[in-house]
């Protein structure tokens, strides 16, 4: 065993979240001439909404019957603020996968007092940051556009940081398991549908019985409700259900990939 590894095994937990602000501190740094690729990521989910919010909005009109009827914009609008937020962690991914297989960053943190657990936590953080940048210009674009009237929609944006989180720490467990660059089409396989079949475009009650159940399993469905019931102030108990859902996962995740790190770089 190394001295760095000795020191990373028995570093005290109390200063895990001092540690971790270190690799928060190291992206920043790499990403200080990379801003513009940084943000290329908010400008998807705004084509999305100008193409298919307002363009088949024209066609659609309103969504919903009587007084909670709305214009389709206002309808897809908070789906794509939580699909922002899904995809700002998911590109994530990428990096931290080259990271961890080819150029061996972890390898020389752990060199460091860092643990595992310190690089989960500081990569997973890093991730939320990048969600939220995604979130906010989201939203201003919401907010221009008319699309947020209520006070609540404010609380759309922590909302996008709790799906950031639970993506992020999932996905970040799930580059552990990766071998090759050709996982990745793995990741595409999986985000596309619930892109698609989560709710963002079409109310859930359109879908076939089967596909509903299926719907409501679907992560980004318990973002897309959530962000949507704030946006418009539609508040019930049903939002508890749908947070419980998303801290879990993100939780979950942040397990896995501790664990996984450890595994991989303390062997």
């Amino acid at each position: 065993m190394t001295s760095g590894t000795l020191i990373a095994r028995i570093a005290p937990p109390s200063l895990g979240g001092t540690r971790a602000l270190r690799i928060i501190e190291r992206n920043l740094l790499v990403y200080r001439r990379l801003w513009p690729v940084f943000l290329s990521g908010i400008f998807e989910p705004i084509f999305y909404l100008f193409s298919i919010g307002l363009g088949l909005g024209k066609i659609v009109g309103t969504v919903g019957t009587g007084d909670e009827a709305i214009s389709y914009a206002a309808f897809v609008a908070p789906a794509l603020l939580a699909a922002s937020a899904m995809n700002g962690a998911v590109y994530e991914i990428f990096n931290i996968f080259f990271k961890l297989k080819y150029d061996k960053v972890y390898d020389a943190m752990l060199a460091t007092p860092l643990r595992p657990g310190d690089v989960a936590i500081g990569e997973i953080s890093w991730t939320l940051l990048r969600g939220v940048q995604y979130a906010v210009g989201f939203m201003l674009v919401m907010v221009v556009m008319g699309l947020a009237s209520s006070p609540l929609a404010i609380l759309a944006v922590p909302a996008a940081v709790l799906i950031g989180f639970a993506f992020a720490a999932v996905g970040m467990a799930a580059t552990t398991f990766m071998t090759s660059w050709q996982h990745f089409d793995l990741i595409q396989l999986a985000t596309l549908p619930l892109f698609l079949f989560s709710a963002t475009f079409y109310p859930l009650d359109v879908y076939p019985g089967w596909l509903q159940t299926v719907t409501q399993i679907s992560p980004l469905y318990h973002g897309v409700e959530l962000v949507r019931a704030l946006t418009l102030a539609n508040l019930d108990v049903s939002l508890f259900g749908h947070v419980s859902f998303l801290v879990l996962m993100g939780l979950a995740g942040m397990a896995v990939a501790g664990r996984r790190l450890e595994k991989l770089l303390l062997a």
